[in-house]
This record gives structure tokens, sequence and C-alpha cells, in this order.
């Protein structure tokens, strides 16, 4: 009996052993848990160190004392595609004027279009590098620009379908040309600092940047079936006369009912075409054309206690100034001491009335706009567009009374 047990623990024995000596440990990739150290040590650690936050009050007028627009369904509109996010970058006038011209297409041909925006920011940058070089560093190397500038790109290079070029790369969702921008500004800063002024060499290394932080532009794409150039698709797709298009801007230093050149530093190739008129045509026309079914391609100052992402609403508190003072004058003031900047582009798609004034629709492609519940959309009160917009662009058909007195 003694003998067999001790077989027994010897059979026993040999097969933990085989068993051992025949399981493989492998590797396994795992998430790195967070420890006692992460988790009291070091957090205790950075808690003492770190040296007390305190939060600046903003100050907003307070908007619950109003009634205000609560839903983009309470406005007359035109047709437009829907908001899409410009992300981190300063790109909103391209945004805007192409969502002006998809509706344009819409109201003069019924068709629905959705073009790319980041195709006319990639080409302005090339372009705004070749200013840069003639210029000898002259012009303005920013990220924004003007309305008019979307018609002249689409003039010189075409233009595409969303499509065919979004401007953002593989697994990429929110648009983002904060690297991009700066190593394109810090490469310009060493062309100025070196006197390196070769116009070939410079345009080739800023579209490498773009071409690396949004990827290459098409040379051609097909749609329903059809291959296109951005050229031949201008050409025989997109079917707006560009030159139907004008520019208006109210500012007193200026003299009204003549052509000037809108001063700001995304006008930076200096562009004189704008039409000068007083604030008083300046509404006319605005109101007119949302009434009479276009839609208005405006952009101004974004920055005041009267405008609230939250709210979706912007106005003009009575403690800034009271409606029946504004005219040419406040405009002008607040232009000369620049309090009201050129900050953002948009696209003024409708409008209602209450209380005998005017609220417009404005879709919006910044940030603020998604804050509230209509997403991409915000409601501007007559008064803040009289005061603090200081340009658009329309179709010149609405303004056939107000062009006349240009021509005499």
């Amino acid at each position: 009996m003694k003998s067999i047990c001790i077989l027994f623990a010897l059979m026993l024995l040999s097969a933990t052993m085989f068993s051992q000596v025949s399981v493989k440990d492998k590797v396994v990739f795992t998430t790195p848990q967070k420890g006692y150290y992460q988790t009291f040590i070091q957090a205790e650690v950075e808690k003492f160190s770190a040296k007390p936050k305190s939060t600046k009050l903003q100050m907003k007028m307070d908007f619950d004392i109003h009634s205000l627009p609560k839903s983009k369904d309470e406005f007359k509109s035109v047709w437009h595609n829907t908001p899409i996010n410009q992300g981190i970058t300063g790109t909103c006038w391209s945004f805007c004027t192409t969502s002006f011209y998809e509706s344009e297409i819409n109201r003069l041909h019924n068709k629905k279009i959705q073009l790319s925006q980041m195709w006319t920011a990639y080409w302005e940058f090339v372009e705004k590098a070749r200013g840069f070089v003639q210029s000898r560093g002259g012009t303005y190397f920013g990220e924004g620009s003007q309305s008019n500038a979307v018609k002249r790109i689409y003039k010189k290079y075409g233009i595409v379908p969303f499509a065919a070029y979004s401007g953002l790369l593989p697994g990429q969702v929110v648009f983002d040309h904060s690297k991009m921008y700066k190593e394109m500004t810090d490469y310009l800063e060493f062309i100025k600092k070196n006197n390196i002024w070769s116009e070939n060499e410079v345009v080739t290394n800023i579209k490498s940047i773009l071409n690396y932080y949004m990827g290459v532009p098409p040379e051609s794409f097909t749609v329903d079936g059809v291959t296109y150039t951005p050229k031949s698709y201008f050409e025989k797709v997109f079917p707006l006369n560009l030159d139907d298009y004008i520019d208006i801007m109210s500012l007193m230093e200026a003299p009204f009912y003549q052509y000037a050149e809108y001063p700001v530093p995304d006008n930076w190739w200096h562009n004189k075409d704008y039409f000068n008129v007083p604030v008083t045509d300046f509404m006319t026309l605005v109101k007119k054309a949302i009434r009479s079914g276009y839609s208005v391609c405006i952009g101004g100052d974004v920055s005041e206690p009267g405008i609230d992402g939250f709210k979706e609403v912007a106005m003009v508190p009575t403690f800034d100034i009271p409606s029946e003072y504004i005219d040419d004058n406040s405009r002008q003031f607040r232009f000369s001491n620049e309090t009201s900047t050129d900050d953002h582009g948009i696209h003024l798609v409708g409008y209602k009335e209450a209380d005998g004034k005017d609220w417009y629709l404005i879709k919006d492609s910044g940030a603020g706009a998604q804050n509230g519940t209509n997403k991409g959309y915000y409601f501007y009160h007559e008064d803040f567009v009289k005061l603090k917009m200081l340009s658009f662009s329309v179709h010149k058909d609405v303004a056939k009374d107000i062009l006349a007195k240009f021509r005499k």
C-alpha cells in the first residue's frame, strides 16, 4: 500500500512538472493603471504646489429682462446648408462667403451644392505668402481675409466641392490650423530676417506646410460620374457671375458714395472696391435684401457685453448707447478707437420682426454658436448690426438705387 502511494505521488509530481513546462507565458498590452503614486502622492504634491486660481468675472448685459428669440424656426429664412464649425482656425471669412454663394446658387438656380471652404483658405495662404515676398514682408500674413478674397481665389484657382477637399486629414474631426499657422509665420520671419526673397521657393515651402496639415488639394475629381478639374468645375458647374456681387462698407473716414479701401488688416491686398455708404443706406440694403429672398454675407465686431453664445443673441445694451443715438458718428467713433474691429464674418440668412425692430438669423461657423440649443446660429438684433457690423457682400440687384449715386 505504501509503494502504491509513493507511485501515485511520483505520477502526480510528474504531471505537475509536465504541465508547468508546457504552459508558455505571452506578452499582452494593457492600459496603464493609476496607482497610489499617481492618485495620492503626485496629486497631493501638485495640489500643495499649485497657485490659487481665481476666475475673473466677465461683464455681460442682463439678458433675462428681455423677450428674446428662442428658435431659428421663428425666422423667415433663405435656403442654406447646415452650419459647419471652423474649429481652431481663422477662416470665418471663407465659411461665411462659401455659405453665401451656396445660398445664391439655390436662389438663382434651385441647386443644392456644398463647396469647400478650406480649398479657398489653402490658396489664400499661398497668395498671402506670394504677396509677402513681393512686398518684402510689408503685407499682413494673418489667418483672416475678406469675402471678396473668395471671389478672387475662385477666378484664379477654380473651386471644388466639399466632398472633394474638406481640408481635414484622415481621422481628423476638428479643423485646427494653430500649428500650421505658427510654422508658416516662423518660416516667413526667417525669410524676412535673412532677406531670402525667392518667390518660387517661398511659395513651394508654404505649400508643403499646407499639404502636411491640410492635405494636398485635388487636381481633378469626379462628381456624378463626370471628372472635373477645379477650373472646369468653376466654369461648367458653378453657375454664378461673380461680378454681380458687391461689397458695401459704412465709415465716415472715407467720402460717402465713393469707392474706398476697407482699412482693416485682413484686407491685406488693400482692395479699394468697397462702396462706402451712410449707415441709413447700409441698413436699408440689409433689410431689403433679406426681405426679398437674398442673404447677406456680413462682418464686424463680436466682442461686446451684449453678445452671448449661451443666450444665442447679440444686442446693444442701453448702458453702451441708446438705440436712437446709433448713427454714422457712433459707428466711426468705435472704429477709430478700435472698440469696433473686423473680428468675424457671418452669414445673415433670415429675419423676424418684434416690437418694431428686426431680429436677424445668423449662420455662424464660430465656436460660440455651438453653445446654445440652435447649433450654428445666433440671433442678432437690428441695433447690433447697425452699430457693430462694418461691411457686407450682396448681389448688386439689391443695391440698384444706391449704386446709381456712385455713377453720378
